[in-house]
């Protein structure tokens, strides 16, 4: 674990900070985070274990004079690659190429399976009047999604990664649709 005084002999990251009324992310929990996350990823023993899955899912207060946004997404999208780079090479020297591509296939499959229902209905529904992501928004994102994991067609992790859709009522529950973002991703980064 890492201690206050690690974290305060580590060097800034140097992220633009936020300016006038505009949020972003608090400083101090971000360079926490990062801190745990360098030190899992370069195998310090005391370290907490850490995954592209839990880089992926940080979250962060907002607060003015806050870190930028973009700017922290991006480094955490490279810190995801580098952990996902590291978890496909190990999987691949343990059980071998063809088993991995084999295993990241039947994961495509099982997402492709899931997204290919009729739109509007991919995925459950708020009870009114609950709010939920807009059905025609997430069913367009889903429709290229599913189109990159049945023909190859063009899509970056990073787009999925920063996809965004606005709320309406009745809409697609929000985890079950951020769920499958997060599969998506999973099987982007076993297979870059």
């Amino acid at each position: 674990m890492t201690t206050t005084a690690d974290t305060k002999s580590a060097p800034a990251p140097g992220f633009p900070v936020t300016t006038g009324r505009t949020k972003g992310y608090q400083k101090k929990a971000v360079d926490a985070f990062l801190a745990r996350a360098r030190a899992a990823f370069e195998g310090d023993p005391s370290a907490v274990e850490m995954t592209a899955a839990d880089v992926r899912t940080a979250a962060f207060p907002l607060v003015k004079h806050g870190y930028v946004i973009a700017s922290v997404d991006a480094a955490l999208g490279r810190v995801e690659d580098a952990f996902a780079a590291r978890a496909r090479g190990a999987a691949i020297s343990g059980t071998g190429r063809s088993s991995w591509v084999a295993q990241s296939r039947e994961h495509a499959q099982e997402i492709l399976d899931r997204i290919s229902r009729p739109r509007g209905e991919r995925f459950r529904r708020v009870a009114w009047p609950a709010y939920g992501y807009r059905v025609d928004e997430v069913d367009i994102v889903v429709d290229k999604l599913a189109a990159y994991l049945a023909d190859g067609r063009p899509v970056t992790v990073d787009q999925v990664r920063s996809v965004a859709f606005r709320m309406q009522r009745r809409g697609y529950r929000e985890a079950q649709v951020d769920a499958v973002l997060d599969a998506i991703v999973d099987v982007m980064l076993a297979v870059d």
